[in-house]
C-alpha cells in the first residue's frame, strides 16, 4: 500500500511537532524597569522569576534596576521597556499631558501614601509652613519631590520661598545629618532604613512630615505596562499579574525566605536590613484599610478619582484623566485569589 507524497509530508510534520519539546516555543519577552536599585521590597518580582511562575505563564521577564519611582514611567512611555514599577501620580501627570503615550497601571502595590519630608529631631521645622526659607533636598526623580507643588498647595506653603536642591540618592541622609540641607524629600520606609544603615535611629533622630497627614491621600507605586503592549499582548499582561500575585502571597507567608531572592541579585545587601525593610514596606505602604474590602492589587475608584483631581489641580494640568485611563483592573486575579491582609 502506498501513500501520496503530500500525506507522507503531513505525517512527518505531525511527528516532528509532537516530538518537539514545549520549551522550543518562544515565550513572550517582557523588559521591566524597577523603581529603584535591587532591594528587599522587590522580592515578589524576583521570587516569581526564580520559582518559575512567569515561565509557567509563557513569559520571559528581564528586570533592570531603576533610578527612582518617577523615572520608570517615561522609560516605559518611550518604548524602552514594556513594563515598570513606579509612582502612579507621575503616570497621572503624563496621562493628562500625553494620554496616548502614558502607560496603564494593572496592579496596585503601595496603596498608602509613603511620601514625606524628613527633618532631624531637633530641627526648628515643626510644621509644613516652617519649610519656608529653608532648603529641602532630594534625588531628582524622587516621588515626594515631584509631588511637592501639590503638597505645598494643600499644606498652604509658599513654594517660592522654599529652596529645592538635588543630590545623588545615596547622599540624601548624609547631607541631612550633616546639616547641608534643612530637610529631605523621600519615602518614609526608604529614608528610615537608609538612616538606619548610617547608624541612626529613625524613631529618635528623625521626624517625618507626611503628605498623607496633610490632605493628600494618594496612591503610590503600581505595576504598569505600555498601552501598546497591553493592546497587543493582553494574555501576557494577565499572566504577569497572576504570577506576581502568586509570589506576593508567598512573600507574605515568609518574608525572611523571600529576602533571599533579592540577595541573589545583589549579594552585598544586608539580609536582616532588607528583610526588615520588606516587612516595613508591607506594613506601612501596602496595608491601607481598603485592602480588606477590595483586596491587594485593586484600587477604590472614588479614591483614585480624588487623587487624580489633586494631582491635576495642584499642577495645573491640561486635562483630567478618567480613572479607567490610569488603572485597568481587568487583568487582576479573582478577588478571592488576592490577599485581604498582609499581617
Amino acid at each position: 500500500m502506498t501513500f501520496p507524497s503530500q500525506v507522507l509530508k503531513a505525517l512527518a510534520l505531525g511527528v516532528a511537532l509532537a516530538a518537539a519539546p514545549a520549551a522550543s516555543f518562544a515565550q513572550t519577552k517582557i523588559k521591566m524597569v524597577l523603581n529603584w536599585k535591587y532591594e528587599g521590597p522587590q522580592a515578589w518580582f524576583f521570587m516569581a522569576q526564580d520559582k518559575g511562575y512567569f515561565k509557567e505563564e509563557g513569559l520571559e521577564v528581564q528586570f533592570d534596576q531603576g533610578e527612582g519611582s518617577s523615572a520608570s514611567i517615561p522609560k516605559v512611555a518611550s518604548g524602552a521597556y514594556q513594563a515598570g514599577f513606579g509612582d502612579l501620580n507621575t503616570l497621572i501627570d503624563l496621562a493628562a499631558k500625553r494620554p496616548a503615550d502614558a502607560p496603564v497601571a494593572v496592579y496596585m502595590l503601595y496603596n498608602t501614601p509613603p511620601f514625606t519630608i524628613v527633618v532631624k529631631q531637633d530641627s526648628p521645622i515643626k510644621t509644613p509652613k516652617d519649610l519656608e526659607g529653608k532648603t529641602v533636598g532630594g534625588p531628582a526623580n524622587d516621588g515626594a519631590l515631584k509631588l511637592f507643588p501639590a503638597f505645598a498647595k494643600y499644606a498652604k506653603i509658599d513654594a517660592s520661598k522654599v529652596s529645592v536642591t538635588n543630590m545623588a540618592p545615596n547622599l540624601r541622609e548624609q547631607m541631612l545629618s550633616r546639616g547641608q540641607i534643612d530637610a529631605a524629600f523621600g519615602y518614609v520606609t526608604t529614608v528610615s532604613f537608609s538612616a538606619r544603615g548610617m547608624g541612626l535611629d529613625p524613631a529618635k533622630d528623625l521626624r517625618f512630615i507626611r503628605y498623607g497627614d496633610n490632605g493628600m491621600d494618594l496612591y503610590s507605586n503600581a505595576v504598569f505596562f505600555s498601552r501598546s503592549f497591553v493592546k497587543e499582548n493582553p494574555q501576557a499582561v494577565q499572566g504577569f499579574v497572576k504570577a506576581l500575585n502568586r509570589a506576593i502571597k508567598d512573600v507574605i507567608a515568609d518574608p525572611a525566605a523571600a529576602t533571599d531572592h533579592s540577595l541573589k541579585r545583589e549579594p552585598l545587601l544586608k539580609r536582616e536590613l532588607e528583610r526588615d525593610k520588606l516587612i516595613a514596606t508591607m506594613r506601612n505602604d501596602m496595608s491601607h484599610p481598603e485592602v480588606a474590602r477590595i483586596g491587594l492589587g485593586d484600587v477604590d475608584d472614588a479614591r483614585l478619582k480624588n487623587a487624580i483631581d489633586i494631582v491635576v489641580e495642584a499642577n495645573q494640568l491640561p486635562r483630567t484623566p478618567q480613572p479607567a485611563e490610569v488603572f485597568d483592573r481587568s487583568f487582576l486575579p479573582a478577588r478571592a485569589d488576592r490577599p485581604s491582609k498582609l499581617f
